[in-house]
């Protein structure tokens, strides 16, 4: 509705609906609402202003409202303070992440009391993690513990479903012939009995029996994440390690992490802490595909029970055609190949389009997958079925 139409409103609802455009305008001379805020939205006016404003913006009767957040380690812990208390959580880990892009202010997270101040989320996380190296030891432990909070809440979130999803689809791939009654999968011994069909007594007779294994302790499938630690892609290591650590907590799934810029780095023995993974990352830089999956390829025992999950935006700062070859040998050994462009709410970042068509051509076809998802995605994977491909109209997200 345009602010010229507000006047067929009458009372409240106009003043109400005057507030709320005044707020989202920003109180331009021009905005034409011609509405004075007072009290408490007069202060979220204050804390918007401060992060949204502009050099040249004023109140109608001449006060200055973008004075700015500054460098200044108290007036941005006020400020985040008011964003607390004035907007509910969600918005207000928007506005942060918005400071530290809009306003340049992660030099001040590197300050123990501003990390204690903020409201902790993936994106935050991801911001941390490319200040590790610049972070001093007064803020390291600090640091520490805004990322263990994040990962606990994450594990608390996906790791029982992660594992019971798996758990059924481990064994459902340990099939056996000659199954117990109550082992019998009947979907599957009626499709392959479909040949004996009586159509006298309209009944299939099963020759052959079809069963679900039972998982044992032993390691049934072999697990490899090798993540891009490029700084695009960021929240997908966050994620990723964090179901890295689910995954190794599984004793019928041998999992290895890999992290690679245009070094490669194994962090497997770090996954029983994902944090620890999370500081052996070191965000930002070049990007050489060919040599993660070179040294993924070189650990692989038993490629029949093995699954790959490549987490990448594809960018390939290394030999274009030796990397497709290698995804090629590793597919034609029998193993599961996934390629996920990100693995994080916010969906496909950019990409390289031309290695996502040739890896879909592969069969390896290239897709962003959310949190929620990626249980359904690696057991797909595990079972060798089709994998569940979101939004089938986008072409990076299309089968080959």
């Amino acid at each position: 509705m345009a602010v010229d139409q507000v006047d067929e409103l009458s009372g409240g609802a106009r003043e109400e609906r005057m507030r709320r455009w005044r707020l989202v305008l920003g109180g331009d001379e021009a905005d034409g609402t011609g509405c004075v805020l007072a009290g408490q939205d007069a202060a979220m006016d204050g804390a918007l202003s401060a992060l949204y404003g502009g050099g040249d913006r004023k109140e109608g009767r001449g006060r200055d409202r973008s004075a700015g957040l500054g460098a200044s380690a108290p007036s941005v812990a006020r400020w985040l303070g008011d964003i607390r208390t004035y907007f509910p959580s969600s918005v207000v880990q928007v506005m942060q992440r918005d400071a530290i892009d809009r306003l340049g202010l992660s030099a001040l997270l590197l300050e123990p009391e501003m990390l204690e101040a903020v409201d902790a989320d993936v994106h935050l996380v991801g911001t941390l993690l490319s200040l590790n190296k610049a972070m001093p030891e007064t803020t390291k432990e600090t640091a520490r513990a805004v990322v263990r909070k994040v990962v606990e809440d994450l594990e608390k979130r996906l790791a029982t479903r992660t594992r019971a999803t798996l758990t059924g689809a481990l064994d459902r791939s340990a099939r056996i012939n000659r199954p117990r009654h109550h082992d019998i999968d009947w979907n599957r011994t009626i499709a392959a009995n479909l040949k004996n069909y009586l159509p006298e007594y309209r009944t299939v007779v099963p020759e052959r029996l079809i069963g679900y294994g039972r998982a044992s302790q032993s390691v049934k499938k072999e697990v490899v994440l090798c993540i891009d630690q490029s700084g695009s892609m960021a929240a997908s290591v966050v994620y990723a390690s964090v179901f890295g650590a689910v995954l190794a907590s599984m004793r019928s799934i041998n999992t290895r992490l890999v992290v690679f810029d245009t070094a490669v780095v194994d962090l497997t023995d770090q996954l029983d802490d994902p944090v620890d993974v999370l500081f052996g990352t070191q965000l930002g830089g070049g990007t050489d595909i060919n040599r993660a999956l070179a040294y993924c390829q070189s650990q692989i025992t038993r490629p029949a029970e093995t699954v790959v999950v490549l987490i990448s935006d594809l960018y390939e700062g290394g030999i274009r055609n030796e990397m497709l070859k290698r995804v090629a040998a590793m597919k034609a050994s029998g193993v599961q190949f996934v390629t996920l462009l990100a693995l994080s709410d916010e969906g496909a970042p950019a990409y390289d389009r031309e290695h996502a068509a040739a890896l879909a051509a592969l069969g390896a076809p290239a897709f962003a997958c959310t949190p929620d998802l990626f249980p359904e995605v690696m057991a797909a994977a595990i079972e060798k079925r089709p994998l569940p491909i979101p939004d089938a109209g986008n072409p990076a997200n299309a089968r080959p």
